[in-house]
Order: structure tokens, then sequence, then C-alpha cells
């Protein structure tokens, strides 16, 4: 049975094109199969209705790694990264709140709603800043197993201790809290303002079936915190082209460094012989065979649908069927005649180049997580849009608009189950709640696509249509990601790794798993 390539790489995400990119810059002979027309797995951009280009899932970018663009020179293979100025957040008393990517006008507008919170907000970001700096090197870091005594081991356990002897006693006080407070608890402590501790918290709630008061999602609001753009930290920005830009930027990447990549070409089953995986079976019924097998699909796919449980220990399987991976998020895509208007600043074009939230305070966000809790979709949810039109034009025609709004929540198990009329009505109650804050928007809709995490899982193959391949929750970080034992990307088969989301550092158009995998597994070929 020939070895026809080095590795097969199952599924064609930006972490199965990041990992084959880099086992192909080692010289490495690399297929990655992916089941769609197109790579790029949630991160695409696709034309649904003529002449409007949609980012249908994943749709703004920060916390793609510096040192995967240098090291792959993205830039030269067509990745460019415009920056999002601002977030406004309309309120219901037809005043709004603003922060800018202008440190000073950002203080000035919180000042209009509250002195003591412009005063806090520098200290705030310097804390936060500090507990960012905290985390990044963790983020590069094959996370060692604490039950282990093997000498690789035990070096990245004195690693990380060195580390965490590096912070101020502060420092490790104020990370330790946040690893585990609520991001309500945390901004009570700083803010008085609601909108801004509703648009604060948002980001503690992203692509996770918690609300504002969970107890983790402080973690949460801190790995979006963690953002950067040509070593800008906290820098939110559109890829020119969609996220579907940054997807062909590394496949370009990874072709010119020899790497193969094979479409329409869905895997059926993960082989395994004597132990070891040897190669796949496609659904066509081919099989094609490799010394390596690594997999960017989420560990649930991976373990439970395409490895024949026999190969696997029993503990190990049940650690992955308890693993969490709770669909929660939803997406509506607008293709608009013309911009919608907010009544909170009338004709104010510049906000329509940012971010737009929908998050007056965080009773309106635990109202919507009260929703979900119980089976339902959100009625008021949260929304946070932009209109990629207004920063990259070729995204519509000249004069009309594309709005990409990203909404919580939408479980992937609601009562009754998801039907087409539930899928409408969803659709509906995001573009009612919308029209509250902006009323031409309903008259603009030319198309509307609404996509909810069955239909999420449909197409990406993502389990349960979880935007992270598996929540960001304590129990589920760094050496416990996806399974004790098994978080330095290596899997109970020998030869079969993992390289997606599911794996340490977690979710995000970030990379950060498919480079860690390849590097590690460049040094066991050696």
């Amino acid at each position: 049975m020939p070895n026809t390539y080095d590795a097969l790489i199952i599924g064609g995400g930006h972490n199965g094109l990041v990992h084959a990119a880099y086992l192909a810059r080692a010289g490495k002979k690399v297929l990655v199969l992916e089941k769609r027309h197109l790579v790029g797995g949630a991160a695409v951009t696709e034309e649904i209705y003529p002449g409007f280009k949609f980012t249908e899932f994943s749709y703004v970018v920060s916390l793609l790694r510096p040192e995967i663009i240098r090291d792959l020179q993205l830039p030269k293979h067509g990745l460019t990264i415009l920056p999002l100025p601002s977030t406004f957040t309309p309120l219901p008393n037809g005043d709004y709140l603003a922060t800018w990517d202008d440190h000073d006008k950002t203080r000035r507008e919180i000042a209009r709603h509250s002195l003591k919170d412009a005063e806090a907000y520098d200290e705030y970001s310097r804390q936060m800043a500090r507990m960012a700096m905290a985390v990044k090197p963790i983020l590069g870091m094959i996370p060692p197993d604490p039950t282990a005594l093997s000498p690789k081991d035990l070096f990245g356990l004195a690693k990380l201790g060195g580390h965490a002897a590096s912070l101020s006693e502060k420092d490790f006080y104020n990370l330790a809290k946040l690893m585990t407070m609520s991001a309500a608890d945390l901004l009570d402590e700083w803010f008085e303002t609601e909108a801004l501790k509703g648009t604060k918290s948002a980001s503690g709630i992203i692509g996770t079936f918690l609300g504002p008061r969970s107890p983790g999602t402080a973690y949460v609001l801190l790995h979006h915190y963690m953002g950067e753009i040509d070593g800008a930290f906290r820098a939110w920005g559109f890829a020119k082209g969609g996220t579907g830009g940054i997807s062909n930027a590394i496949a370009n990447a990874a072709r010119a460094l020899g790497a193969e990549i094979r479409l329409n070409a869905p895997v059926a089953q993960i082989i395994v012989k004597n132990g070891r995986a040897v190669g796949v079976a496609l659904e066509s019924g081919e099989e094609i065979y490799a010394k390596y097998v690594s997999s960017s699909l989420d560990p649930k796919r991976t373990f439970l649908k395409l490895t024949d449980p026999k190969h696997l220990p029993a503990d190990f399987v049940e650690a992955i069927r308890r693993y969490k991976i709770r669909g929660s998020s939803g997406k509506v895509n607008l293709a608009l005649s013309g911009l919608p208007n907010f009544t909170a600043l009338p004709g104010e074009s510049a906000l329509h180049r940012g971010a737009i939230s929908i998050s007056p305070s965080v009773d309106y966000l635990e109202r919507a997580y009260d929703d979900a809790k119980y089976g339902r979709f959100s009625r008021r949810p949260y929304i946070d849009c932009i209109i990629p039109s207004m920063i990259d034009p070729d995204m519509a025609p000249p004069g009309r608009h594309v709005m990409s709004c990203f909404v919580q929540y939408a479980p992937f198990s609601i009562e009754g189950g998801w039907d087409d009329a539930k899928r409408e009505a969803f659709g509906d109650a995001v573009v009612d709640t919308l029209a509250e804050y902006a009323p031409n928007l309903k008259s603009l809709i030319l198309h509307r696509q609404v996509l909810v995490p069955p239909d999420i899982e449909r197409i990406t193959g993502l389990t349960e249509g979880n935007i992270f391949a598996g929540e960001l929750a304590l129990h589920q970080l760094f050496f416990l990601r996806p399974a004790p034992g098994y978080t330095n990307y290596r899997t109970p088969i020998a030869n079969l790794w993992q390289c997606g989301s599911g794996t340490h550092p977690g979710g995000g158009i970030m990379g950060a798993s498919g480079r860690l995998a390849a590097l590690e597994l460049l040094k066991d070929w050696k």
C-alpha cells in the first residue's frame, strides 16, 4: 500500500489551509481535501444574489496571527485587511454610543454619557491590554500535559510557570479573576453606562451558549480583545473580498509552496490499519493514502463520524461526546438598494464604515439569552452588523450595498426543531429589531439570506453550527481542549492529527491551531 502523499488534510477551512501551507513549506507532498466547491470552511465569500457578495458566516478579522501573515507572505498572495474605524450602538431612547479607533475621540464620546466612565476607560484599556499580553504568549504555546512526566511536558510546564512568575502580583490576580468571572461582573467593576457595558459584554458571548452574566464570559471577552492588525493591538478589520479573501490568500500561498487542493472531495472515513491512520476513503469510494492524516474538522465530526470507535479508547470517545459544541449563532445577510438611515444619527455615513451593535444594555443581552435557554430563538436578539460594501465597494453593484448581521441567540436545538417557517420568523425578528433603529431598512431589502445553526452545520460541516468548533469555556481551554491527554494535536491513533479550532487556542479566524499542529507534526517527522 504506497503512501501517495506525505500528508492528507481533511477540510479546507482556514486552519486546514494554514496547516497544509506550513507542511508544504517544509518540502512535504501535501493534499487538502475539501467537500465544497470552494475553500474556506466558515471563512467564505459567495455571490448568493447576482452582483452581491455575501460573507456568509464569519465576517470580520483581527485574530489572524501576524507570524502566519509573515511566514506565508499573505499580502503577496492577495490578502488586504481594511480597518473598521468605529462601533456604533444606537439606543432605544434615540441616543447612541460610538467608540472609535481614536482613543481621545472615544473618551469624549463616553464622557457625554458619564464623566466617571471616561476616567475609568483609560485604566480599563490599560488593564485589558496587560491581560491580553499576559495571555498572548500562551496562544503560541503547545499545551503541556500536567499529568505527564516526559521531558517535553515538564519543560512546557516550566515555561508556563516561568511565564506566570513574570507577571506582577496584581496582574496575576486580575488574570485569575478574569478567567473565571462573567463579562457583566467584570464590566460592573469599571463602568456605569448601560450601553457601554452592554456593547463590551457582547464580546464575551459571541459563539457561546452563555449569557453576559455567565461565569467564564470574561475570558471570551479577552479572547476577542486580542485582535491585532499589522501590530496594531485591539484592531478589527474587514478583509478585501470578505473572509473568503483570507482563505483564498492562504490557499494561494499553500499552492505556491507546492500543496495540492482538491475541491468537491468529501471524506467519508479515516482508514486505520494496525492502530495507525494510513489514509482516507472519499464519499465517492476512492481511497487515498498518506504517511500522516490531519483533520481540521471539529473533534466530534473527526472522532464520532469519520473514525470507527473501535480504534479509540472508550474514555477518549466519552470525553469527545461530552465536549460542548452547542451552536448559538445565526447570520442574516441582506442585499440592499441603499444605506440604512439610523434615527440616532441621520445621514451619518461615517458610521456605515464601522460595526453597528444592537446591544443597548447587559439586561437586553441577558433577556436574549433567556429565550435561548428555554429552547427558543431570541425575539429581540443581539446583532452585530457591518456593511462590507462601504469598506470594499467590490462587494456590491454601484449604489447598492450588502449588510452582514451576526445574531445571537439562535440555538441549534429549538423547541419543535427548525423549519422554513421558524427560519423566516428568526429573519423577521432580526430585521424588525434593526428597523426600530433604522426605519427605512425594510424598504431597502432586495434579497435576504437567513442561516441558522443547522444550515451552518449542513454547509460547512461544523457540528451544531458552532463557529468556534467547541465552546471557549474554561473546562475546554489549553490542556483540556478537546480532551485531557490529547491537546498537543496528536490523537489516540498513530499518525492521525488534529489541526482545527477544536484544539488550542480555539476559534476565530486565527490560524494558530493549523500552524502549531504543523510545527509539532514536523518535529515528529524528524
